[in-house]
């Protein structure tokens, strides 16, 4: 694999011009460490419509995650990691869910009802969940095993943020680490984070596995015996590029460092 062929997953239609499901940038980054974004775009393609929602609602966190990839490109740039992201929001397939799961399909999202998502027939649930998580998990599949292939590969990093308040309750942290039962990484990059006493850390908040976030990682990283580690960091932080690029600098010599000892 060069540099110059960027991996990409997923049909592109003529007539729609869709991009595919899954890109991966830096393909050949010398880090052992694979970033992952899999709720980096609120892109709906063009067969669905709005699923009847609002310019709006499509801005706001339910329909990806503001600001992640942002965090993650510059993170892929400072460790020279390659990096994995969607381009296809979740409000069309949840990637960081099992398929047969029922929330791999939002048919209500916070407060918010998603029409184009209900009573969908399992034809429709199919055909999203081929064109959208076959496509986007082959594709990480494929760069894991080959870079485990090489010696190139130790832990698996999926970059997400979250809103500061949920139904109403406000969150106190800035960032959380989510991670099941190796928390190896997690306490690494943890201890590194609390030497900052402005910072309120989550550990396995504002979500834990429990909340059946931990899909991608449970898929890519656990049954490969990698270490994982979910990042999330409150999204009023990293609305913009100096938020994001400030978050990749704190967070890059924490996830190198505790890379090292894995």
């Amino acid at each position: 694999m060069t540099q110059a062929s960027r991996m990409t997953a997923g049909v592109v239609s003529a007539a729609t011009a869709e991009p595919p499901v899954a890109v991966v940038e830096n393909p050949n980054g010398r880090s052992p460490i694979l970033l992952i974004c899999e709720h980096a775009s609120n892109h709906l393609p063009a067969r669905y419509g709005t699923l009847g929602l609002t310019p709006s609602d499509l801005e706001s966190h339910i329909a990806w995650d503001p600001g992640a990839l942002g965090v993650a490109k510059e993170l892929s740039r400072l460790l020279d990691a390659p990096l994995i992201h969607a381009t296809v929001s979740r409000l069309v397939l949840d990637l960081n869910r099992d398929p047969s799961a029922p929330d791999s399909i939002w048919t209500l999202s916070e407060r918010t009802t998603i029409p184009g998502n209900l009573d969908l027939d399992e034809t429709e649930r199919a055909i999203r969940v081929r064109a959208v998580y076959d496509a986007f998990h082959g594709v990480v599949d494929a760069v894991a095993n080959a870079r485990m292939t090489s010696g190139q590969l130790t832990a698996v990093v999926s970059i997400h943020s979250f809103t500061p308040v949920y139904r109403d309750v406000p969150r106190p942290w800035q960032v959380g680490l989510i991670f099941d039962r190796d928390d190896r990484y997690a306490r690494s990059v943890g201890a590194g984070l609390n030497q900052d006493p402005a910072l309120t850390v989550g550990m396995n908040e504002p979500y834990s596995p429990a909340d059946r976030v931990f899909h991608t990682l449970e898929r890519h990283a656990v049954r490969r015996g990698l270490a994982p580690l979910m990042i999330e960091i409150r999204n009023d932080l990293i609305r913009t590029q100096d938020g994001q690029a400030s978050w990749a600098r704190r967070l890059a010599p924490l996830l190198r460092e505790g890379a090292r000892t894995l």
